[in-house]
C-alpha cells in the first residue's frame, strides 16, 4: 500500500482528501502545516506528497525545492486554487512530478498521483540518491514533425547534426521539448543503439555532482554505502543530455569542462581513471552568452558544448502545428486514460488559437490530458478547460482555420486541393484522422 503526506491547511478539505485516498488503498498522513509536515517526513517513509501552493508557513514551491534537494526519491504533486500556469510550469521545472488545480474531478486526483507513482517505481534502483535526475531511453521516441516554416528549419537541423559526434547546445523556452529533440538527435545517430542519459543539472546538489556525473566507491564518503556508476559511464558509447546546464555551479563547470577535454573520468575515492566516449548534447532556457560575459558560466565551457546551436521554437512560432500537437497529445491521452475521444469542437480549436500558451508544448499536453479526462462526450468542449484560457482579452488575427464556418472551410479546402485529403488537411492544420472524422460529422461526401 502506497503512504502518502497531504499538506493542507484547510482542514475540512484535508479530511476530505484523507478519507477518499484512504478509500481508494492509500495509506495516508495529513499534516496542516509546512513545519509538522517537516517533522512527519523526518520521521515516516513516504512515497508521494501530496501539498498545498498556499500554506501558512511557507510557500509550496519553495517548500517542493525543500523535499526535492532532502528526499529526492519521493515524488511530489501540488495542488493549486489559482490555476496558475505559470506556477505550475515552475513547479514541474523545480522538480513536481505533476500539479492538479482546485477545484479538482476525483477521478483526475487518483490518475495524477498514479501516474506519480508509476514514474517512480520506474527509476533505475541504482541511482535512488538523485530520482527522475537520469532517465534511460529505451521507448519509441515520440517525435512530431510539424508542419510550420519553424518545425521545418528544427528537423533540418536534426537531420544534418544527428550523424555527427558534433557537441550541440539546444536554446529554447521551458516546455519547448529541447529533451525530445536530443533524443531525436541520438535516435538519428550513429549512437542509437547505446544509452541516451538525460540529466536535470538543476536538481543536482553541487556538493554530489562529482558523484553523480564521474560515480564514487563504496565508503568514499558519508552516505557512500556502496560502489556507483556516474552519468558519464553510463552514457558510454551513447548520448549524454545535460538540461538547464546553466544552472551548474562554477566549481561543477570545470570538473565537466575537464571531463569533456581529456574523455577520462575519476570516480569519487579511486585512483583509476575510466576513458569514456560519449556525445555531449546540453540544453538551456537562459543567454549562456550573457552569463559567460557576467563571469557566471565559462567561456572555455561554453564554447566546448556549443560546437552547433539548435534553436527550440515556441509554440508561438510553431502556430500552424498548434492542431497537429494537439491531435497527437489527445490520442497519447486516450491511450493513457482509457477513453476514446474523437477531437476537439471548433470552439475549442478558435480558444486554443487565440491563445498564448506562455508553457508551450508542456501547457499543451498538461491541457489535452486534463481536458480529455474531463471528457463526457465525443469531442472535447470548452467548459472543460482551465480558466486562464478564458481570462485573455488579446485575440490573435484569424488566419484559414476551422475556428468557424468549419464544415465551409472543410469543402474550400477539398476544391483547393482537387479532394486530396492528406493536403487538405495540411491546408487545416489537422491530421487526416480529424479529417475524416469531421467529414463524417458533417455527411462531407
Amino acid at each position: 500500500m502506497s503512504k502518502i503526506l497531504i499538506i493542507e491547511d484547510d482542514i475540512s478539505f484535508c479530511k476530505l482528501l484523507e478519507k477518499f485516498l484512504t478509500k481508494n488503498n492509500y495509506a495516508v498522513t495529513i499534516a496542516f502545516s509546512a513545519s509538522e509536515a517537516r517533522l512527519a517526513i523526518q520521521n515516516e517513509t513516504f512515497d508521494l506528497i501530496l501539498t498545498d501552493l498556499r500554506l501558512p508557513d511557507a510557500d509550496g514551491i519553495e517548500l517542493l525545492a525543500e523535499f526535492k534537494i532532502a528526499f529526492p526519491t519521493i515524488p511530489v504533486v501540488l495542488m493549486t486554487g489559482y490555476s496558475e500556469v505559470s506556477t505550475a510550469v515552475k513547479a514541474i521545472k523545480n522538480g513536481a512530478s505533476d500539479y492538479i488545480s482546485k477545484p479538482f474531478n476525483p477521478d483526475e486526483v487518483l490518475v495524477v498521483i498514479s501516474n506519480a507513482l508509476a514514474l517512480e517505481i520506474t527509476e533505475n534502483p541504482a541511482q535512488k540518491t538523485t530520482a527522475k535526475v537520469v532517465k534511460q531511453t529505451t521507448t519509441t521516441l515520440e517525435y512530431v514533425q510539424g508542419i510550420s516554416p519553424a518545425s521545418k528549419k528544427l528537423a533540418e537541423h536534426i537531420k544534418l547534426v544527428s550523424p555527427t559526434d558534433i557537441s550541440v547546445l539546444i536554446i529554447g523556452e521551458s516546455g519547448t521539448g529541447k529533451e525530445i529533440i536530443a533524443q531525436s538527435i541520438h535516435q538519428q545517430s550513429r549512437r542509437k543503439e547505446n544509452n541516451f542519459i538525460a540529466v536535470d543539472c538543476g536538481a543536482i546538489p553541487k556538493e554530489l555532482a562529482a558523484s553523480e556525473f564521474f560515480g564514487h566507491l563504496k565508503g568514499s564518503f558519508t552516505g557512500a554505502i556502496s560502489d556507483k556508476i556516474g552519468y558519464f559511464e553510463a552514457a558510454n558509447g551513447g548520448t549524454l543530455f545535460l538540461d538547464e546546464i546553466g544552472n551548474l555551479s562554477y566549481e561543477n563547470q570545470i570538473q565537466l569542462l575537464r571531463a569533456l577535454q581529456e574523455r577520462k573520468i575519476k570516480p569519487v575515492g579511486s585512483n583509476k581513471e575510466i576513458e569514456v566516449d560519449i556525445r555531449i548534447i546540453t540544453a538551456t532556457n537562459e543567454d549562456l552568452r550573457e552569463a559567460v560575459k557576467n563571469g557566471d558560466f565559462r567561456e572555455d565551457l561554453y564554447h566546448r558544448i556549443n560546437e552547433f546551436s539548435i534553436h527550440s521554437p515556441s509554440l508561438v512560432e510553431r502556430e500552424e502545428d498548434l492542431i497537429l500537437f494537439a491531435e497527437f497529445f489527445l490520442e497519447k491521452s486516450n491511450i493513457q486514460l482509457h477513453k476514446d475521444v474523437i477531437g476537439f469542437s471548433k470552439e475549442v480549436v478558435g480558444i486554443f488559437q487565440n491563445y498564448d500558451w506562455p508553457g508551450n508544448l508542456r501547457e499543451l499536453q498538461n491541457c489535452v490530458k486534463r481536458a480529455t479526462l474531463l471528457t463526457q462526450g465525443d469531442f472535447i468542449e470548452s467548459a472543460v478547460l482551465p480558466i486562464e484560457f478564458f481570462n485573455q482579452t488579446e485575440s490573435k488575427n484569424e488566419s484559414f482555420s476551422l475556428s468557424e464556418n468549419e464544415k465551409e472551410a472543410i469543402e474550400n479546402a477539398l476544391v483547393k486541393t482537387k479532394n486530396n485529403k492528406t493536403e487538405a488537411a495540411k491546408l487545416l492544420k489537422i491530421t487526416r484522422k480529424t479529417l475524416y472524422n469531421k467529414l463524417k460529422l458533417y455527411d462531407i461526401q
